[in-house]
């Protein structure tokens, strides 16, 4: 059977689908990258915000609209959206065959065994993970599930559940696999890293395992030249965590630490962790630890009750603190959230306005942030060949912090010595390449290792 995939949303969304297409392929489907040669199409869907939730239907309408013109017998959507929408779903998308929220994905696979779509195992070690795009260098590891933060504006808890933990074991074992199909970057993703392990305390394998000892082991146990930490709260940045970032080389000086907001009234509206004067601190303690450590945000304006004066602490804030980065978006109220009861009594215009003011400020903040690497030497990863080498510096995460265009010759995956010589209006940096450090790792192949292929994969919503 053929089977294609489309996975809309966050990287934890792409672990997800490459886990379960590994089991599919353990039943002998085979991974298709044209979606019109498909016999069975998977929607992995995404329901954080309303555009990804739209995204997420449009993405059905088209795989029933190749059920009808071409080979697909079958479309399944699977995630978070059905999660939460389940029953409009059925009633909305005739087309769609079968639906499986978040909580029921494991019954993927003996779905479609018993509609006759796959047969018995073919496999006897399917893998872990198939890879499902189109830099097989860049992989993600999804460290837990689910969250217990509570924030009022959220509704990943009503589609992914309270926070679990991996264990150490299971995500050695995906990280070797990783490791064994071609990974030289590896970004660690949960819906907060710093939880890592807390719900692990006191079992057989888990004792005393948090975010630093799993970097540790990962670290020791694999030659994987890049990790990544993607998805942070401030509050988890600890003495210990921040020591083994500083100390190891292998760790990207980079973190994704998401904010929302820098105004304690909007905060605590929020439910968030943090107040402005502690990720200040936070901030501060980061940048002393590990001085070239560059630092992602994410912002929403216009949630219930942001005034003028709150909406500017924002922008101070921002200015203040010198973010390299800082994603934005405006505020859509979820049905279930704690924020859904609240009057949404910003209007629309003001959160556009304001969203635009936002970004405007960030653009010259990002542009003093990034002359300060004009003229370094800088360690780099060579993405793709195009009309000149397309590669990323250790302070750019895959696919949303733009791109390094390099001057050079080296082959996708290597790692090289790069010197940035000027940043694009677009924040892109230019580069000249000094030297390959390591060439790309040639994939092994094996029972547990599967083959890598490229799959469709649409979106890039909640990362």
């Amino acid at each position: 059977m053929r089977i294609g995939f489309i996975t809309l949303g966050c990287d934890k969304n792409t672990v997800d689908s490459e886990r379960y297409l590994a089991r599919l392929v353990g039943r002998g489907a085979e991974p298709v990258s044209d979606l019109a040669t498909a016999e069975v199409i998977v929607v992995n869907t995404c329901g954080f915000i309303d555009a990804a939730k739209q995204e997420s239907i449009d993405a059905l309408i088209e795989a029933g609209r190749l059920k009808e013109d071409g080979s697909c017998q079958a479309v399944v959507a699977v995630g978070c959206m059905v999660e939460r929408h389940k029953q409009e779903l059925l009633e909305h998308l005739p087309e769609v065959d079968l639906f499986l929220g978040s909580s029921e994905m494991d019954q993927l696979v003996p779905e479609l065994e018993r509609r006759g779509v796959i047969g018995d195992p073919t496999v006897e070690h399917p893998g872990v993970r198939v890879y499902t795009g189109d830099l097989p260098h860049v992989r993600y590891l999804k460290v837990s599930e689910g969250c217990d933060h509570g924030c009022a504006f959220c509704a990943i808890p009503l589609m992914r559940g309270r926070h679990r933990s991996f264990s150490l074991h299971e995500l050695m074992h995906e990280a070797r696999e990783l490791e064994r199909q071609g990974a030289v970057e590896v970004n660690l993703v949960a819906q907060d890293l710093a939880h890592y392990g807390r719900d692990l305390r006191g079992g057989p394998r888990g004792s005393g395992v948090r975010l630093p000892e799993l970097l540790e082991t990962l670290l020791r146990e694999t030659s994987i030249p890049w990790f990544r930490l993607l998805y942070l709260y401030s509050a988890g940045l600890t003495p210990r965590l921040l020591e083994v970032i500083a100390r190891e080389s292998r760790i990207a000086p980079y973190l994704d630490m998401p904010i929302q907001h820098a105004s304690d009234p909007v905060l605590e509206r929020m439910r968030r962790p943090e107040r402005e004067r502690t990720i200040r601190e936070r901030v501060r303690r980061v940048r002393d630890a590990v001085p070239d450590i560059a630092i992602r945000t994410t912002c929403i304006v216009g949630f219930p009750g942001e005034t003028d004066a709150d909406f500017q602490r924002l922008l101070d804030f921002l200015e203040e603190t010198q973010f390299e980065r800082v994603g934005a978006f405006t505020y859509s109220p979820q049905e279930g959230t704690r924020a859904h009861a609240m009057a949404d009594d910003v209007p629309d215009d003001v959160k556009r306005e304001r969203l635009e003011r936002l970004l405007d400020l960030q653009r010259a903040v990002t542009a003093e942030r990034y002359e300060r690497f004009v003229g370094r030497r800088v360690r780099g990863i060579v993405d793709r060949r195009a009309d000149r080498l397309e590669a990323r510096a250790i302070w750019q995460a895959d696919d949303i912090d733009g791109i390094t265009f390099l001057a050079g010759d080296a082959a996708p995956g290597s790692i090289v010595d790069m010197t940035i010589t000027a940043v694009r209006d677009d924040f892109d940096f230019l580069a000249t390449q000094q030297a390959v450090i390591a060439g790309p790792p040639v994939p092994v192949r094996s029972r547990a290792s599967l083959p890598v292929v490229s799959l469709t994969s649409i979106g890039s919503f909640g990362r």
